[in-house]
């Protein structure tokens, strides 16, 4: 009888462990920032960059109804993203971190909906300074490039005063300021002509356009790539928005959208000179997934994709991926090119012992993650999955 109770005790603590292991089930990836969906406050507008002594940055912010969306958060690793540390909070979201002349930058709005702001450390982002409003009104953005082309510094952005209804809201424009000029003065800065809401476009299917990239194009003008919002749930889009030298714009609805993977979600996209090539890292929609939900809204999976002339995209090899997508998602993926490597944060929804995610947007994590030697994917061409 001993003896059995004993066995069955250890039957029980077997069981238990292994009940324990699946709770305590991680997403992939290294762990930046985690915040229960308990507390109403999810992680946002994941950022990164490399620092001239190799170490990294990254920042995200708080979204949802429990926060006032205008606090970040600034995180260092010294040791090449397998371990993280707070360094700064800050009155500040929907930002992006770039490194210029030595300086790190901090630029988005102040809050939803608001001022465009900019801030600057010199230290290594362990401290910055007050907020500069480079553009008064009430905009919207997301982490994407700080792209420099003949001598000025170019951003994405989107004019939020076009209504209330998201996202025909939002008109999409280029700011840009000169390499040699005080970043944190507004005089720096000027603004190309806006683009706004058509409901003819797509056969009236164009809900609006937002979260930007400013790109060089092949012919060597600046151009927006932009996320494209429609109600589909077997095709997406983005879309081509040029930018003229005299800041007018330029967009022809009948060859300016294109078919790109994933191009109904948030994508960071950023041009290698050694392969010629724009790279993006996408929420593309397996097939088994399609006519489940606007494509919009499945993020489950994500693609590693490059183009030649920002028009066609190739998939060149699967990422991240979970077989559930109302609970699980890795997505606004922001990245840099680490030598042979892509390092890349994903604002990941994911299981955690409270219960998980509370949905596939609503996420609970950052996560850190690297792609080993990039190129060696160029030539290998994904079928649909």
């Amino acid at each position: 009888m001993k003896n059995l109770s004993a066995f069955c005790f250890y039957l029980f603590v077997l069981a238990g462990t292994s009940a324990f292991a699946k709770k305590t089930e991680t997403p992939p990836g290294t762990v930046v920032a985690y915040n229960p969906a308990s507390t109403g406050k999810y992680l946002g507008s994941p950022s990164i960059c490399i620092l001239p002594d190799g170490s990294y940055l990254a920042a995200h912010d708080f979204f949802g109804k429990k926060t006032s969306e205008d606090e970040s958060v600034i995180y260092k690793s010294t040791d090449k993203g397998k371990s993280w540390k707070e360094i700064a909070r800050l009155r500040q979201f929907w930002s992006a971190l770039f490194l210029h002349k030595g300086s790190i930058y901090f630029i988005g709005t102040i809050q939803a909906h608001n001022n465009y702001v900019i801030r600057k450390s010199t230290d290594g982002g362990y401290t910055w300074t007050e907020p500069s409003t480079i553009v008064q009104g009430k905009f919207h953005c997301a982490p994407t490039p700080i792209v420099e082309h003949n001598g000025r510094l170019w951003r994405a952005l989107e004019d939020a005063e076009g209504g209330t209804e998201w996202p025909k809201r939002y008109g999409a424009f280029l700011i840009s300021a000169s390499v040699d000029s005080d970043l944190l003065k507004a005089e720096s800065w000027k603004r190309t002509q806006t683009a706004w809401y058509n409901e003819s476009y797509l056969n009236h299917e164009f809900k609006g356009w937002l979260e930007g990239n400013a790109v060089i194009d092949k012919n060597g003008e600046m151009a927006n790539l932009i996320r494209v919002h429609t109600l589909s749930k077997d095709k997406e889009y983005a879309a081509i928005i040029h930018a003229k030298a005299d800041g007018s714009i330029a967009f022809d609805a009948s060859k300016d959208f294109i078919d790109l993977p994933g191009g109904s979600k948030k994508f960071t996209v950023r041009y290698d000179s050694q392969t010629k090539r724009y790279w993006t890292l996408v929420n593309y929609v397996p097939v088994a997934y399609r006519g489940k939900e606007q494509m919009d809204r499945i993020r489950n999976t994500l693609v590693l994709c490059s183009s030649a002339d920002l028009k066609k995209w190739d998939m060149h090899k699967e990422l991240l991926f979970h077989p559930d997508y109302k609970k699980h998602g890795f997505q606004y993926a922001d990245w840099v090119f680490d030598g042979k490597d892509i390092i890349f944060l994903s604002r990941t929804a994911y299981d955690d012992l409270k219960g998980g995610a509370r949905n596939f947007h609503n996420t609970n994590y950052i996560t850190f993650h690297r792609i080993d030697n990039f190129k060696k994917y160029q030539r290998k061409r994904l079928k649909q999955l």
